[in-house]
């Protein structure tokens, strides 16, 4: 499978945008988090190599689900990066 048929689009909802910033009090605890759709096959590690390599930053940890719409996943990124710049890059906001 190819690395750009992997992330098929950002996931945007209320809670989504929620997990990108936190609150100022949680300093990124619960935050610095984005959604994805991605591809049904694709396994936490690929998921996690196609994010890195086409965001140019890093990944500490993701979660996956699948429902009705498809295989969501839950990208926390590594302190130093945040979620939110990558959510302007892809048009969240």
């Amino acid at each position: 499978m190819k690395q750009s048929d992997i992330l098929i689009k950002p996931y945007v909802t209320e809670k989504s945008l929620n997990l990108m910033a936190g609150t100022p009090k949680q300093k990124f605890k619960d935050g610095n988090k984005i959604e994805f759709l991605v591809h049904r096959d694709a396994d936490k590690q690929d998921i996690k190599t196609a994010f890195e390599e086409y965001f140019e930053v890093k990944v500490e940890k993701v979660w996956t689900r699948i429902q009705k719409d498809g295989k969501h996943a839950i990208i926390q990124l590594a302190e130093g990066y945040s979620a939110e710049d990558v959510g302007m890059r892809v048009g969240v906001f």
